[in-house]
């Protein structure tokens, strides 16, 4: 039975309440979750000797969320990842959009729902957050009014539903970013975390982070994770720009993918601790990011030091990056009358 408390944590500079939910289980595992960002804060797992410990990135106050260049655990859209240069054409109109991380536009703009407060609630063992995106928010067309589900259960599962309706065609691509370190927060470097993942195709991209829209064969490669690999040996390879990202910071194509089928994405495990986290999405592909960039100006951090970079490994499902520009890829389109749905599950356990 999982029991759900909430207090105010803090504040917005505009003096709106920020809510802290902590869900926790049967087993004394919990999930702390914040209205502002619609983040995951915290996620406390058991090792294999059932010792406790927080197991993703966050900040110490609430005011570290504040438009955190991490986005740090929090739900990102209109649309997460890159457009490149920042411009679409949706049903013959060409929208401009901000440029936020070098040439291209990132996460849905500097104010995207990472860094809104949501509408918040708790529905009998789950909590339910919602926003409403007015039409030419960040310069996006329609009205998007969008819900983030989190469910968490005794198995250890914690669950996100991304659900979105518009009164225009627009673009939408939700995930969310939580950062996972299985040996603790704060406890250092992920890239000796192993990964394996149920990808046999990648995107190749260019030096501008954009996919060409040719997919490369994984085997052989350093982004070949359909056995398990640590991240290290990979880290300053030239293969697909990984050394010239500081890192993975890559889209991996789902094997099998079906639009609205919950499918395999892959596991993260850590041999020291034991612990590991097995994903599944209805997302198209999954973009690992392994933590580049942490060390450039993280708040203060929940142990009360400073991130550096790979100190977490984010593995985020959703949809291609800059999908709206190559018509090949999985549609990002949302139309009137349709209902976007996705979900992502992390299911957390030992080995």
């Amino acid at each position: 039975m999982v029991t759900i408390e909430q207090h105010v944590w803090g504040m917005t500079p505009e003096g709106e309440a920020i809510i802290l939910y902590t869900m926790r289980n049967d087993k004394g595992a919990e999930v702390k979750i914040s209205n502002f960002g619609a983040a995951i804060v915290s996620v406390t797992m058991p090792d294999r000797e059932g010792r406790m410990a927080d197991v993703v990135l966050g900040y110490k106050h609430p005011e570290g969320y504040f438009f955190d260049g991490a986005a740090s655990g929090k739900s990102v859209g209109r649309c997460a990842n890159r457009i490149a240069s920042g411009r679409m054409t949706i049903e013959g109109k060409e929208y401009s959009l901000e440029v936020n991380n070098g040439p291209n536009h990132l996460h849905g703009g500097t104010k995207n729902f990472a860094n809104r407060l949501w509408e918040s609630r708790v529905e009998t063992n789950r909590v339910v957050m919602s926003l409403l995106s007015e039409d030419g928010d960040q310069n996006y067309p329609g009205e998007l009014n969008v819900e983030a589900v989190f469910d968490f259960d005794d198995d250890n599962a914690l669950e996100i539903t991304y659900l979105a309706k518009t009164d225009k065609t627009t673009v939408v691509n939700l995930t969310n970013h939580v950062y996972f370190n299985l040996a603790g927060d704060g406890s250092g470097s992920i890239l000796d975390h192993e990964l394996r993942l149920n990808s046999s195709k990648v995107l190749e991209m260019n030096d501008k982070q954009i996919p060409t829209g040719k997919l490369l064969d994984a085997a052989g490669t350093p982004q070949d994770f359909r056995q398990f690999r640590p991240f290290r040996p990979g880290i300053g390879s030239e293969f697909n720009h990984i050394r010239d990202f500081k890192g993975y910071d890559h889209p991996f194509v789902i094997d099998g993918w079906q639009p609205n089928i919950l499918g395999e994405v892959g596991e993260l495990r850590e041999k020291g601790s034991g612990r590991c986290v097995k994903i599944l999405s209805s997302q198209p592909s999954v973009m690992v990011y392994t933590g580049n960039w942490l060390a450039g100006g993280c708040p203060e951090t929940k142990t009360g030091g400073r991130y550096d970079d790979y100190d977490g490994v984010a593995i985020e499902c959703q949809n291609y990056p800059d999908a709206v520009n190559h018509p090949d890829f999985p549609s990002p389109l949302l139309r009137p009358g349709e209902l976007y749905c996705q979900k992502i599950v992390f299911r957390f356990g030992t080995f």
